[in-house]
């Protein structure tokens, strides 16, 4: 993970026109007023660093997700928190609504929290996850056609526009896009320390999480809260960042197996970071001088791989469970041998010492010494 994001990092700031890999780490550190310098620390700094945070907010999103609805397929565009957060971008452009930059994320935040509520509320709290899963999806799919209403009305400019956030695309973002995340990551991320814990107890089921004090609903819903305050943000600056949250916590899985979500979260960010950073690098250069979003680039690698970590995870859980069931019965046949060599034990001394002595009594209950005489006394 470590090579990767320096690797990614490396390139984001150095390849392209009009710098070359040598000087970029010192033009930004020197403070270079030359057009190389302004694109590396205007342009392609701040637009690595979003990158790492929108990645970071996506992972932890995700897996808080998963862990609350305890389904590996609870991401946020199969629940409506991505597309809610899409809409509530896009219909303020598209009616025309003049927004300030500070409350720019908060049509997402509605939109976001609209989605994943109306989910919550179709499926029942207490329903199965597969359940909330299926509901999210209908969810998901009644507000794109809402949206795609809106593309119907905008005109060519807007639609534009709107195509490309819906995409993912991290182009032509500031220092104040940046700065912008950081009022709603103050609020996010001590939320998301104090649920950490509550998210392993609710992978024991709601009946289990009642018992051990914990309301089953209540901590849903707060997660579903913190994950709205995580991915609406980022998407109302750089869009819909496809799959990142499917792909980042299977991630941290794969690598920590028997580790909990206190430990997955913090591993689960930092994949998320790694994932769009590394993805941003051929969306900016795959086809240069055209950028492509990196949206396209996540939901491009990112469903494979997390498919195939699935899988794989399965697999090993499924031999972790084969080894202790193997480590069982060997441990239970053990047992019964010992048992049946202890009554061996007992009973060879019992059996010798019957043969040795006919007339006394046996294990089996007294034994009369006229019965070795029946049929054979003279009848007189």
């Amino acid at each position: 993970m470590v090579v990767l994001l320096a690797v990614s990092s490396v390139c984001a700031l150095s390849l392209g026109t009009p710098t070359s890999p040598a000087p970029a780490g010192r033009r930004v550190l020197e403070g270079d007023t030359t057009l190389a310098g302004i694109v590396v620390s205007e342009l392609r700094l701040p637009r690595l660093l979003l990158a790492l945070v929108a990645g970071a907010c996506l992972g932890a999103a995700g897996l808080v997700l998963q862990e609350a609805l305890r389904n590996p397929l609870a991401v946020p565009e199969m629940l409506g928190v991505s597309s809610g957060a899409a809409l509530g971008v896009a219909a303020p452009l598209v009616l025309a609504f003049s927004l300030p930059a500070a409350v720019q994320p908060l049509p997402a935040i509605g939109g976001a929290a609209l989605g994943g509520g109306l989910t919550l509320l179709v499926a029942g709290i207490g329903r199965s996850p597969s359940a909330v899963l299926l509901t999210g999806a209908a969810v998901a799919a009644a507000l794109q056609a809402a949206l795609l209403v809106l593309m119907v009305m905008a005109d060519q400019l807007d639609l534009q526009l709107i195509y490309r956030y819906l995409l993912g695309s991290l182009s032509a973002r500031t220092w104040d896009d940046v700065t912008g995340l950081w009022p709603w990551l103050l609020v996010a991320v001590p939320a998301l320390v104090l649920c950490a814990p509550v998210l392993s107890v609710l992978r024991l089921g709601d009946e289990d999480a009642e018992a051990l004090g914990v309301r089953a609903q209540r901590a849903r819903l707060a997660a579903l809260a913190i994950a709205v305050v995580l991915i609406a943000p980022v998407t109302a600056v750089c869009g819909p960042v496809a799959w990142v949250g499917f792909l980042a916590p299977h991630l941290s899985r794969w690598f920590a197996p028997a580790a909990g979500a206190v430990r997955w979260l913090p591993w689960s960010a930092a994949w998320g970071a790694v994932v769009v950073a590394v993805a941003d690098v051929p969306a900016r250069l795959a086809l240069a001088p055209v950028e492509t979003p990196a949206g396209a680039w996540t939901a491009l690698l990112g469903v494979p791989a997390g498919v195939a970590l699935m899988r794989s995870g399965g697999r090993r859980r499924t031999a972790r469970h084969g080894q202790a069931a193997s480590v069982g019965a060997r441990e239970q046949l053990s047992e019964l041998r010992k048992t049946a060599a202890g009554v061996a034990d007992e009973v060879a001394p019992a059996a010798a010492s019957h043969h040795a002595h006919p007339g006394e009594p046996g294990p089996g209950g007294p034994t009369s010494p006229a019965l070795g005489t029946i049929g054979t006394e003279d009848p007189r």
